[in-house]
């Protein structure tokens, strides 16, 4: 099986300090690019996140606080990295709620403005869940056949990810071959910022995803109470889910100008 392309795609699997996507940092990072023509292009990064590892993190994927002091800090990696990703599609192990966001985060934090305007993600984790309803590990056994002997290295994660997406395009004659559907197909809500602060409702129109608006237009509430625009800048909200939010804003007064 041979993944339908329109455009390349990164497949990528990040190692963190934690599971926060507003504080917790990158300490490892792995890009698996494939092209249409099926070349493929891989590169590994580990990174100093200039914040101690926790030991519940090192003991899950092995990196400390001794193995990445001498590496670069994300800040002076991101524009190395955002250059590998531009113009591709993102796929990853649940990467729509966790990776994706969290690299979001990094990259805005290093000045890079990263968006997902012209790109989808395909998060093969949903589309196994949606499937089977197992984990990575179990998920490269019961597709590929085999084990996944380094669990939480960032590699052989983005390895196994892309290879399980194959063998499930294979496997399921209901699944498109095509980056568009699968996107469509591995997301779980139609969230705007990522993290799901902030959604579209069935009309398409941006809506708070949380808390005493839920549900409720997001250009209605700033118009009504424009305080709420700044309690959520200068609150612990991410870094992406503050652009998207400034977005909308700023596209309120174009509106009203024009």
């Amino acid at each position: 099986m041979k993944l339908n392309l329109s455009k390349p795609i990164c497949f990528f699997d990040l190692e963190t300090t934690g599971t926060n996507i507003a504080t917790d940092r990158i300490v490892e990072l792995a890009i698996l690019k494939v092209f249409p023509n099926g070349n493929k292009e891989s590169k590994t990064w580990l990174v100093n996140p200039g914040v101690p590892i926790p030991e519940e993190a090192s003991a899950i994927h092995g990196i400390t606080d001794e193995k990445v002091a001498g590496e670069p800090t994300f800040r002076e990696l991101a524009r190395e990295v955002y250059q590998m990703i531009q113009g591709c599609d993102l796929a990853g192990f649940n990467s729509n709620r966790f990776d994706i966001p969290l690299l979001a985060e990094e990259l805005l934090r290093a000045g890079v403005d990263f968006d997902m305007k012209n790109a989808v993600s395909v998060d093969v984790q949903t589309i196994f869940h949606k499937m089977e309803k197992r984990t990575l590990a179990a998920a490269y056994q019961f597709y590929c056949g085999k084990e996944l002997t380094d669990a939480h290295s960032a590699t052989a994660d983005t390895q196994a990810t892309y290879e399980v997406l194959l063998s499930q395009l294979d496997r399921y004659s209901e699944l498109t071959n095509n980056v568009q559907e699968l996107a469509a197909f591995s997301t779980h809500n139609d969230t705007v910022d990522f993290a799901g602060f902030i959604r579209r409702d069935e009309n398409g129109e941006e809506v708070f995803g949380f808390g005493k608006h839920k549900g409720r237009s997001v250009h209605e509430v700033l118009e009504q109470e424009p305080g709420y625009f700044g309690w959520m800048l200068n609150a612990d909200f991410p870094l992406y889910t503050k652009k998207v939010l400034t977005q909308i804003k700023l596209s309120k007064l174009n509106n009203k100008l024009g």
